[in-house]
């Protein structure tokens, strides 16, 4: 299994961001994507899950402000991201799970910035 994330880059505080992540190889119809960030200095933490069924979570820190996708036919998620703060920057991981095994992208660096 690979992820291939994408979408990272710099933004100014108020703007917005997409990233977006292709999962490849074997890959159950059941099973939860999502992503996860690490800011420097700072352990990694959830952003946001999503289920194959469609059942949502996300961290109350970014409740409001970002939304989370996923094409089960394709095997993408993808992570819409409004409102952006410097809060906000970090590198951002795509997170898959199949059953009881975790799979990680390459991390993709979102900053927020004037």
């Amino acid at each position: 299994v690979q992820l291939q994330a994408s979408g990272g880059g710099l933004v100014q505080p108020g703007g917005s961001l997409r990233l977006s992540c292709a999962a490849s190889g074997s890959i159950s119809s059941i099973n939860v994507m999502g992503w996860y960030r690490q800011a420097p200095g700072k352990q990694r933490e959830l952003v946001a899950l999503i289920a194959s069924e469609g059942t949502t979570n996300y961290a109350d820190s970014v409740k409001g402000r970002f939304t989370i996708s996923r094409d089960n036919a394709k095997n993408t998620v993808a992570l819409q991201m409004n409102s952006l703060k410097p809060e906000d920057t970090a590198v951002y991981y795509c997170r898959l799970v199949l059953r009881t095994t975790g799979y990680w992208g390459q991390g993709t660096l979102v900053t927020v910035s004037s």
